[in-house]
């Protein structure tokens, strides 16, 4: 119904709003849209970094999980997330396999649960110390976050595995006593192990690097090692791209005219059918930006359910970034959205010279309350000067917001401080339940009420 090309596969989108989408992808959308892009958004890493793609062994790609069980829709056509495609087998494109996807580790050599994605994650991380990792890729930055947090819980296996020369238990490989000697007097010394301790000569993380990443990426990319470089991911979704990054600035993201026909309305406003819009031609520095699309692929006047924000304009050229979800918290007519709530987090924790882990926020009761990690001690000073600060920012960005808090409509903002892991803890939790890691994200709206009770749970 809506091509003419009957769909190769279905991609299965994130589930951010509530169960995943089954997307139809043709060949020509992948041959006119999707390829020419996502052939660009890799053009930064052959450039910067050839090493990450010259050597199979040397990108841990975990976003990679070809050996999971697909699903298959009603036609028996697959269902199933990008990076699960074979693009060589299925639209005969073997230059598109990812980095990483050729690795040591992309096959297991010992049998796991299909849905048992921490042992996946253990036994591939296994492997990767073997080897000189020099690039991780997780679009996903809630994935690239928890591999060190799992590299903490999981060192002493790992390195009695790398002793034995074992995998799960199973002889795989030679035996690497002085590694593993190495690693256990690495963690003797620093309480734990890190990537960087793993892999010295550490390059590039490939995520991201907008929303609530911009809060903990600086101090995630130093457990990797010093003058690590955080590329951004592309401005895209299952259903299609919008941006992507050209070159190694942190966020900006040139337009992929060609991957749609792109329309842009006001994000300050809802997004309705007889919405005003315009193209990347009008679009305004610093202005922010529903995402409308039309493509070859069957879809029309799609709303994509992002926001972007334009970063500046590059020979003329807008280039944007990822600035969140457009769902919005109304309690008062406020209508905050999740730039907001980003952008006001950040100021405020800058302006106290403070690093978070991770953050979300829950609206209730006539108020906002606050949930951040953080790996330092936070005082009751800098507690109270943060919420101030928090609330402040709010005002500033939101008019919603400051007129619900000149009227009394919404209380002060509450701030709760949780432990450094809180967050990975939860994300480990909903990764156990059975989701696959690429699409347990961030929250900046928290809504699921035994999320939020789990994560005061962590309450120091």
């Amino acid at each position: 119904m809506l091509s003419a090309d009957d769909p190769v596969v279905y991609f299965m989108s994130s589930g951010s709003t509530g169960d995943s989408k089954k997307v139809p992808i043709t060949r020509e959308y992948m041959r006119t849209g999707f390829f020419p892009s996502y052939y660009a958004a890799w053009a930064p890493f052959v450039e910067h970094y050839p090493s990450v793609v010259s050597d199979d062994a040397s990108t841990l790609n975990l976003k990679h999980d070809p050996v999971s069980r697909t699903a298959t829709t009603a036609s028996g056509r697959p269902h199933l997330g990008a990076s699960q495609v074979d693009f060589g087998a299925a639209f005969g494109e073997p230059l598109a396999a990812e980095p990483g996807s050729r690795a040591p580790w992309a096959t297991l050599p010992v049998p796991v649960g299909d849905t048992d994605y921490l042992e996946k994650a253990y036994l591939r991380l296994r492997l990767a110390a073997e080897h000189d990792v020099r690039c991780v890729i997780g679009i996903n930055p809630a994935v690239v976050a928890a591999l060190p947090y799992q590299l903490e819980l999981w060192w002493p296996r790992l390195v009695k595995e790398l002793h034995d020369g074992t995998v799960g238990g199973v002889r795989h490989g030679d035996r690497a006593p002085e590694r593993a000697a190495l690693l256990e007097r690495l963690a003797g010394h620093f309480g734990t192990l890190r990537p960087a301790h793993l892999w010295p000569r550490f390059q590039v993380l490939f995520c991201w690097t907008t929303g609530l990443a911009t809060l903990y990426l600086p101090r995630l990319a130093e457990s990797f090692g010093p003058g690590v470089t955080a590329l951004p991911a592309p401005v895209a979704a299952s259903e299609g791209f919008v941006a992507v990054a050209l070159d190694r600035h942190g966020a900006a993201c040139s337009p992929s005219v060609t991957a749609a026909y792109h329309e842009f309305a006001d994000a300050d406003r809802p997004l309705t059918a007889d919405a005003p819009t315009c193209s990347y031609a009008d679009l305004e520095v610093g202005g922010e930006y529903h995402v409308v699309l039309t493509h070859v692929g069957g879809l029309y006047r799609y709303a994509l359910g992002d926001v972007v924000r334009v970063v500046d304009r590059k020979h003329g050229v807008p280039r944007v970034l990822y600035a969140g979800r457009n769902t919005v918290s109304d309690l008062a007519g406020e209508r905050l959205r999740e730039s907001h709530v980003v952008r006001a987090l950040g100021d405020a924790l800058a302006a106290g010279g403070l690093h978070a882990r991770n953050a979300t926020c829950r609206g209730g009761d006539g108020r906002y309350e606050f949930a951040i990690a953080f790996d330092d001690p936070v005082d009751a000073r800098e507690r109270a000067a943060l919420t101030s600060s928090v609330d402040t920012s709010l005002r500033a960005l939101s008019r919603g917001y400051d007129a619900a808090r000149r009227a009394g409509e919404l209380a002060d903002p509450v701030l709760h401080v949780l432990d450094g892991n809180a967050f990975l803890r939860e994300w480990h939790a909903r990764v156990e339940s059975g989701i696959r890691p690429p699409q347990v994200k961030d929250r900046v709206f928290q809504r699921d009420e035994g999320a939020w009770q789990r994560l005061l749970g962590g309450l120091p």
